[in-house]
């Protein structure tokens, strides 16, 4: 490319970056996605637009590199642009900063609330359903042995503020609620499905382990009943896909832990396989790393050991470590 190709086309870049940004609405729907992931269905009711017209918009917006997409089965979700992936970086950034101090109104806010609680409905509606059959649907995907060598070690290995207080999101049948009472002082395993919650109790009890409190309460809320600065280290184990808004628990789980406290997340890459919709209850297909990287340093967080590995039946799996570095 010759030099004035090259100026004619930063020229052009700049000019779809500022269009993209003339307008309030787009700018309303990019301070909305600075926490999540939406459906263009999904934008039209919350802002009262028809799909043409948020679909327009949304175009401007991707033409200017300021959103990007992720395909769910049949379905695209739309989210904004991690920082690093742009030219004129220094304008896209402050684009943001300034779109992020703008107020969300209280419409907007009810109808977001709409949709999280039709999200949640739908992922507990599937528990209580197939309580029983879980673990063989999981087992579909990656059972609990397949990644329990690795989550231990990385758990060893981490470098927490103390071994007082451990607590396990979604703790599912509860096959790793053990390893963490054999590890810590006291031990919080916390579900918001009753049905789930009583499985890992019962494993639990037939595992010895006494130093377990269950609770049911919802990660994917604003906060936990449990409080804050609270734990060394919380564990999230295949429940990110199975939650309304992965970015917000992020958030929440790190208002949970200590300073220099860890959070391990596992969970899938970012997959094609739309069946697990069904069989297995997954609100989101996967996740590509840099969205957890993403959410975490949102939520004050930080990376810290990461380990991938690909299982047989195409899916892949990603281990990652987030420490607390500063009080939030």
């Amino acid at each position: 490319m010759t030099a004035t190709e090259t100026n004619n086309q930063a020229l052009n870049d700049l000019s779809a970056l500022l269009k993209a940004a003339s307008d309030p609405l787009r700018l309303q729907v990019l301070r909305l996605l600075a926490q999540d992931s939406y459906g263009v269905s999904e934008l039209c009711r919350i802002f009262s637009v028809r799909q043409s017209g948020m679909s327009h918009h949304l175009k401007i917006l991707s033409q200017a590199g300021l959103v990007t997409t992720r395909r769910e089965g049949n379905s695209i979700f739309y989210r904004r642009t991690l920082p690093n992936a742009f030219t004129h970086e220094s304008l896209r950034n402050e684009i943001y900063t300034q779109v992020d101090q703008l107020e969300i109104s209280q419409s907007v806010v009810e109808q977001l609330e709409v949709i999280r609680n039709e999200r949640v409905s739908s992922s507990q509606e599937f528990f209580s359903l197939n309580n029983e059959k879980f673990r063989s649907q999981q087992d579909l995907i990656a059972s609990f042995p397949v990644y329990k060598e690795q989550i231990s070690e990385l758990m060893k290995t981490a470098d927490l503020p103390s071994a007082d207080i451990a607590v396990e999101i979604g703790p599912g049948e509860g096959e790793f609620l053990p390893v963490l009472a054999d590890a810590f002082s006291q031990v919080y395993a916390i579900d918001n499905n009753n049905n789930m919650l009583e499985s890992a109790r019962v494993f639990a009890d037939n595992s010895k382990a006494r130093n377990i409190e269950f609770i049911l309460d919802d990660a994917s809320s604003n906060e936990l009943a449990l409080g804050e600065n609270l734990a060394d280290l919380i564990v999230a184990n295949m429940v990110c896909h199975h939650v309304p808004s992965p970015a917000n628990l992020f958030a929440v789980l790190a208002k949970t832990l200590k300073n220099r406290g860890s959070l391990i997340i596992t969970d899938l890459c970012l997959h094609n396989q739309n069946w697990t919709r069904e069989a297995c209850g997954d609100l989101w297909l996967g996740f590509d790393p840099n969205d957890l990287s993403q959410w975490a340093q949102n939520a004050g967080l930080s990376d810290g050991q990461s380990i991938y590995f690909a299982l047989r039946n195409g899916f892949q799996i990603q281990i990652r470590q987030f420490i607390k570095n500063n009080a939030i």
